[in-house]
Parts: C-alpha cells; structure tokens; sequence
C-alpha cells in the first residue's frame, strides 16, 4: 500500500516529517518497504493478508489516530441523497447470487467527460495510479482513500436498463477492459445486462459498456463481493488488479453506500457529475455486528504483562471499536467489531490489537507455563534424530523436499505395475502425485546442485513416502562425485557402490542394528544399475536397497551425462522391527591378544563374497571374531571365470590364548568348507 503523506495529514494531523510517521506505524505490524521523498511524499508499506482495511489512507490514518490519540477526520459524504433537479433516471437491479454478493449499490449520474484537476491527478500518480479521465479517477481515488472499490457504466450500452448480478454461463465470453476476451464458468460471478456480462464481478469491467468521451449518464457500482469467489475467479483467470487484490481479502458490507457517496461528492467538487437518480441499494439479508467478550485476566495472561484497565478502551476505540464495560466481579467489556476489521473474530484478535499499540517492545521476556508432557514421546523422534545426527557426521546435508512432486519424476520409483498415488486437487501438474520413494525429490536436489556447479554433493532426507497401501518413513541418501575431500596426499576417487554401501551400515549401526546382522544380495531393480545394485536385509526382513542410480533417470532429472550417482533407500520402520529385542550391553574389554590368519582362494568371479562371509562364519568355531576382506585380484596366474580372494581371519577366546594350532584347526573347517560349498581352491 503506498500512502501518500499529504493525503493521510488531511484526515488525521500526524505530527513530525514522513520518516516519523513511517516508523510509528511500522512499530505497530506493519512492515516499512520505502520512504520516498519529492514534491509529494510517499510511504510504501506491506499490508499483511489478514488487514485488508489498512489498503486505504482512511485505513492507515485510524492507526496513526490511535498512536497519536488524534482525532479522525473522515471523508466529506454528507451529499448522499443529493440529486439534480429535473430528470430522475434509474436502472434495474435484480440480485441473483446474494450468496455471493450479499450487497450490491448503484446510482445513476449525469456527467461531463473531462481531465481530472490537478490535486486529485497528482495524488493518483504519487499513489502510482495513471489518471485516466475524472470519472474513472474519482473512482479510484474512493479506492484508494476508503478501501471501496468501484466501477463506472455507460447507461447507453445497459441492454435493457437493466444490472443482474448473476453466476456466468458455462463457456459465457466477454471481452475485459484489457481487450483480452475470457472464458468464463458457473462458479464465477459477472454483473450482466439484459443481453450479456458487462463486468467479471470484483475484478474488471467489460469492454462492451466501458466509459469514453460521449458518455454522458453513468451507473456507478459499489458492492460487498465474497472474497473466496473474487479469490477463485481472479486465480482462475491469472487477472490480478487493484480490486480484486481488495475483495479478495475481505471488504467491509456497510462501506458500499458510504463508497457511492463520497464519489457523489467529489463529482459535485470537482464540476464531473451530479446524481440524476436514487441510490439503489440490495441488501437482503442484513449482517449484525460481531460482539466479543474480552477479559482484563485474559490478556494479562496472554501477553505476560497487565494492561492499565483505562487504557484498553483508548487503544480500541480510536480503531473503530466499541467497547463497553461487562458487568461482573472481574473487569472486562464487551467489544463491538466494526465490519470492516474483518480480521478479528475471537478475544485473541482482541488482545492483539491491544498489545500493538501497548508496543509489543514494552512487554517482557518470559518463558510461558508449560504444560505437563501427556504420555511418553513419540520413540521416532529419537530414531529420526539419531539418523540425522549420523549421516551429517558423515558429511552429508540434509535436504527437505515436496511431499506433492510431478507424477513423471514419481513413475520410475514405484514397483512395477503400480501407479502414484494421485492428488484429488492438485495446485499443478507439479505436485499431482504423492512421492513413493524420497529419492524423487532427492535427486531433484542433487541435479540442482550439479547444475549449478557443486561436483561433490552428498544429500540425505528423512520423511514420509506414500503407496496405495498407506503411509511409511524412510531415510535416503544421494551421492555424486568425489568419495572424500580432495587432499595433496592422495588421489582423487570417485564415490563408488561400496561407498554408499558403507553409509547404510553407518545408518543401520546407528539405529542399533549391527552391520553383522545384514546381508546385501544382487538386486534388480528398474531404477538402479544392474550389477551396481543390491538389497538390504536382515535375516528375511527386507530394508531396502541400494546402488546406482540409471542412467536413463540421471539424464532425465538433468545430471550431467555419463557421472554415477549412487543412492540408497532404507525402511526406518523396518529397521525399527529388524533390531534384537534384547538391550543393548557391555562388554569389558579383551583380556587375551588375538590371532590373524590370511586365507586367498579361488572362486567363481560370480560367486556373491556374502555367500563366502556365510559359509565362513557357518564352518568357523565360536572364536572367529571377523571377516574382512582385502584383496580381490583378477588376471595372470588366475584361470579365466575365476577370481582370487584375499580373506584376514581373526580368532580370539575370552578365556584364553589361543595357540598356533587352535587357528590351524579352524583355517583348516573354514577352507574345507569352502571347497566343498563353492569348489573354491587354496593358493
């Protein structure tokens, strides 16, 4: 809203220079964006949604008046019934949709088509609206200096003298102000004639009865329209303007005739018009004021501070309020609303505005009243802290993606032969589904980053994925790039699948599920790389999965061609159910030194190295304590189809050392076993 100073100083008498006033009332809510000075002042402010009634001057000039306790001076309307001797014209007005215009006013008016006088164009324009000729400028000067919106008709194009304000037709056409011709729908409000719509209600006027240099009798429009229909028809037809963006917040039902009066008396000022006929007002169905208790304790309680009992009427009453003193053992009143503070429907609203002008600066610092915790928390807050707390210890970031994403990045996420779960009433086709798996948007944001040159990028995201089956919690990472931070002292290395396979044990291990509990088995899967890709279990439980993104989606969600991407998707709950339901323990430390023995074999290059982990640690005695491996070798000296394996065994009793012979024995089980399980030879 930008308020012209002269124009605020005319109806109340703010004292100090522009920036004085600027800060005053931006102190109570509302958000100074620029004070410009000039020959004409002016003050920009960012009216929040919720006051539609500070989009005005008379609006912004109640709040000074209730900063400086000065007295308002409203608008000069005392010409409302006033009417030129001699013709008495009129029109029809049939109120179809009351439901969704509860009030609608006219008048009609003789005038003379002319330039406006400078005072009131120069106003408009340091406002930044254009003049266009006095009639319409008077009716947004009335806009701009009571928050009514209004529009003017040339009688001469009124089929049939006759205003309906009715739901469009399916497919009804009408040609706007703007010259763009619009389709319109039965959920949409028009203002019509007794042939056509002249008008989309609340939002622009209609080319067809536009008001130009012959016209010389006018049907002024002033009308209450209900903010969710100005709201959908503006959205629907991508058409946003000064009325709309006014209606659509919520008007105020009494200011309608007030509006065609104040515009009757600047036309009478300025020599533009005069009424030629009597104001027409529908309005069937009457609205009361809102009347709210509010309780002296209650705001002590709410802003942490008591409120001297005088001031709370000076503070309200200047704002439009009425208040009146409740009967009763505690103080309290009784508060009237003014229609036009359409933001206030309960006490709190109350003791809002009460703490404004209080100033929210003098109230103090306090911690509130906690209540007491109602039944234990929720044990997958802790479960989700502990993962974030894991894979950012591992230099991953977190991202925070759309539940709604595009059904086309969901699609290669789902099991085969499922479809998303749409959305009844999407915003777009951006967010038409519900996402099936967190790497939709995971690997949106990765691609974000590669676009934007980030090489290295490591993402994680906990939350909620959704099938037609119901809802789950998950956590996924994303990793592309470089495995560690490049150093001198090493080479760089690109993240491969053992790296992203290492954050899934991380995670599991974090969530109390140790790495010796999982088994990884090849997996194929449409949305990883064959060969690149395994799932993650433990015992029969299935966690998840993990591998190569394709590249076929890499390329389609914007990565660079040909750069791996490795992700992983694990199950939280899943996990949750996987971990051994016995507590967690300690152990005191060795007391016996351990035994490493090196075996290398020979295998099949096809043979999975869980299977050789399994038949190990099923053949080894109790004292094998690990299995690692450290060398796979493929080449010279190895038969074609075979692969050498390089196992470091570690043997060690609790109760003993053990003896070079106790680790022969074992060598001996575990090399047994494998050669008869896996045909696997001893080098």
């Amino acid at each position: 809203m930008r308020l012209v100073y002269s124009w605020l100083a005319e109806l109340v008498a703010v004292p100090g220079d522009v920036e004085s006033v600027a800060t005053e009332i931006g102190l109570r809510g509302f958000e100074v964006a620029a004070v410009e000075h000039g020959r004409m002042p002016v003050i920009d402010f960012e009216i929040t949604a919720n006051r539609p009634d500070c989009l005005s001057h008379l609006g912004l000039a109640r709040e000074a008046s209730s900063i400086w306790g000065l007295p308002l001076r409203d608008p000069d309307v005392h010409d409302i019934s006033a009417r030129t001797a001699g013709a008495d014209e009129s029109v029809q007005v049939d109120l179809e949709a009351s439901d969704l215009c509860p009030r609608y006013c006219a008048q009609v008016f003789a005038v003379q088509i002319g330039a406006s006088p400078a005072w009131l164009a120069d106003r408009l324009e340091a406002a930044g609206v254009r003049p266009i000729n006095n009639i319409v400028d008077v009716t947004n000067y009335v806009m701009l200096e009571m928050g009514q919106p209004m529009h003017a008709f040339d009688l001469r194009h009124i089929g049939g003298r006759r205003i309906v304000v009715r739901r469009a037709r399916e497919a009804e056409r009408m040609r706007t102000l703007d010259g763009v011709d619009r389709t319109l729908g039965p959920d949409m409000l028009v203002i019509a004639d007794a042939d056509r719509a002249v008008a989309i209600a609340g939002v622009m006027g209609g080319q067809h009865s536009e008001i130009s240099g012959d016209t010389r009798l006018i049907v002024l429009e002033s009308a209450y329209f209900e903010p969710a229909s100005v709201r959908l028809t503006s959205k629907r037809l991508a058409l946003k303007t000064e009325a709309s963006s006014r209606f659509e917040r919520g008007g105020d039902v009494n200011a309608p005739p007030v509006g065609i009066a104040r515009a009757a008396v600047l036309l009478s000022e300025i020599g533009a018009g005069s009424p030629v006929g009597a104001l027409i007002d529908r309005y069937p169905a009457p609205r009361s004021a809102v009347q709210i208790p509010l309780r002296q304790a209650r705001i002590a309680r709410v802003l942490g501070q008591d409120v001297p009992v005088e001031d709370v009427p000076r503070y309200l009453e200047p704002l439009g309020f009425t208040v009146q003193a409740a009967g009763g053992p505690q103080p309290g009143w009784i508060v009237t609303v003014p229609t036009f503070r359409v933001d206030v429907a309960r006490e709190a609203d109350l003791i809002e505005e009460v703490g404004r002008h209080y100033g929210f600066d003098r109230l103090p610092t306090r911690f509130p009243a906690l209540a007491a915790p109602q039944g234990a928390p929720d044990p997958r807050v802790s479960r989700d802290r502990a993962v974030r707390l894991a894979l950012t210890a591992a230099g991953f970031s977190e991202s925070m993606t759309f539940a709604f994403i595009e059904k086309q990045a969901a699609v290669p996420f789902c099991e085969p032969g499922v479809a998303p779960v749409a959305i009844a009433n999407p915003l777009s086709e951006k967010f038409a589904v519900l996402r099936p798996s967190l790497l939709a948007g995971l690997t949106d944001s990765c691609a974000h980053n590669r676009r934007r040159g980030r090489k290295d990028v490591q993402l994680f995201e906990t939350g909620s994925r959704f099938t037609s089956e119901g809802e789950g919690r998950a956590a996924a990472i994303v990793w592309c790039g470089g495995a560690g931070h490049p150093h001198w002292s090493s080479p760089a290395r690109a993240v491969d699948f053992f790296d992203a396979k290492g954050v899934v044990e991380l995670l599991c291990a974090a969530l109390d599920l140790p790495s010796a509990s999982l088994t990884f088995a090849a997996c194929h899967r449409p949305q990883l790389v064959p060969g690149r890709a395994a799932d993650v279990r433990s015992g029969t439980v299935y966690l998840g999965s993990v591998g190569q993104l394709a590249p076929a989606i890499a390329d389609a969600r914007g990565f660079p061609e040909g750069e791996p991407i490795y992700v992983a998707e694990i199950d939280l709950d899943a996990v949750t159910a996987a971990r051994p339901a016995e507590a967690l323990r300690a152990e005191s430390l060795p007391r016996f030194p351990s035994i490493v023995r090196d075996v290398s074999i020979l295998v099949d290059e096809a043979l999975p190295a869980a299977a050789v982990r399994g038949t190990i640690r099923s053949s080894a005695p109790p004292t094998l304590v690990s299995v690692a491996e450290f060398d796979r070798y493929q080449g010279t000296g190895v038969p074609a189809g075979r692969v050498s394996l390089s196992l470091r065994l570690t043997f060690r009793d609790p109760d003993r050392t053990l003896t070079d012979e106790d680790a022969r024995q074992a060598t001996d089980r575990i090399v047994a076993a494998l050669r008869a399980q896996h045909g696997a030879e001893q080098r």
